[in-house]
């Protein structure tokens, strides 16, 4: 028995790097039972995992076949709604250190909609987040205006906020000093320049990076699967594929206002224990949100979440 770690996913196979440093192309093994969560992809990127060797598959490009036998219990990891079935989840990455989501302005919009469900997820399975505000160097005054308010925003909160370009190398210091020694995600949508940062960090890794779509202003996909890099200043990134929206797991209504962390410091004033932040009377959320203390694209999240919306604009 071997144990080791997922570095990549594609399909029905996984890459596993062994204690010893081995790459191995694995399958799950047929008696595998996974218990919890519902997934599209049972075993994900970062999973920590024992398996076997055999030959009875026959080999893959001459080497051993794997076969998982155990998942190692996860620290945390990061899900979304599965875009094919809305009723199952799919497991991003994990055993995570901490989340980057990348955010463009333009080329492509990524809505506070989009961050904020993204972040709710993050908060649920508590795992840090950091919003990095990519390819400042092409913003015009406007739109350097609407970033600068977003950052705003989001570091009244709690979160940190990275302005970045990574084709000039503005900020790449700073990040690489937030990811060194640790487990890092990358995600957001097609397009906001995730390949280019992670060559930016570390040059001889050599992604794929795109083109954006002059039509819709939006990526195309270079990042098909989910992958780990082992990083030289200590430490891995994982790059995932671009996401286009981010629906989140169901939850209880009553749970969701526990992860937009100034919602939740605020709702022990509201008058009612059970209040839901829409229509009570003496609702200091609601207050909160009138006196600008709140900020309105955050409380309409909030909303959208609390009414099940599974469809919005990207």
């Amino acid at each position: 028995m071997k144990k080791g770690i997922v570095i990549k996913s594609t399909g029905s196979w996984y890459t596993v790097k062994t204690e010893e440093g081995n790459l191995i192309e694995s399958r799950i093994k047929g008696n595998l039972r996974l218990k919890g969560i519902r997934s599209t992809n049972p075993v994900a990127v970062g999973d920590h995992v024992e398996l076997t060797e055999s030959r009875e598959d026959n080999s893959v490009n001459g080497q051993l076949v794997g076969f998982i036998s155990r998942i190692i219990p996860r620290s945390n990891y990061i899900i979304r709604k599965s875009p094919n079935l809305s009723k199952e989840s799919h497991i991003i990455a994990a055993n995570i250190d901490q989340a980057f989501l990348i955010v463009t302005i333009k080329y492509p919009v990524t809505t506070t909609t989009f961050i904020d469900r993204f972040l709710v997820s993050a908060e649920a399975y508590r795992i840090p987040c950091h919003l990095i505000f990519n390819k400042t160097d092409i913003y015009n005054e406007e739109q350097t205006a609407l970033m600068n308010s977003l950052i705003e925003i989001y570091e009244k909160i709690g979160y940190d906020c990275l302005k970045l370009s990574a084709k000039t190398n503005i900020g790449i210091d700073e990040l690489k000093n937030m990811m060194t020694n640790k487990t890092n995600v990358f995600s957001g949508h097609s397009g906001v320049g995730k390949s280019t940062i992670i060559n930016s960090v570390q040059p001889n890794m050599f992604l794929k990076t795109g083109i954006i779509s002059e039509t819709h202003s939006s990526g195309k996909h270079t990042t098909t699967n989910s992958e780990m890099y082992a990083l030289e200043f200590g430490g891995y990134i994982i790059d995932t594929p671009g996401i286009k929206g981010f629906g989140v797991l169901e939850m209880d209504k009553e749970e969701i206002s526990h992860y937009f962390p100034e919602i939740f410091k605020t709702l022990e004033r509201c008058q009612f224990y059970n209040c839901t932040h829409t229509h009570e009377p003496m609702c200091a959320v609601k207050k909160s949100v009138e006196d600008g203390l709140i900020a309105q694209s955050r409380y309409d999240s909030y909303l959208s979440l609390l009414e099940g919306e599974e469809k919005y604009r990207n």
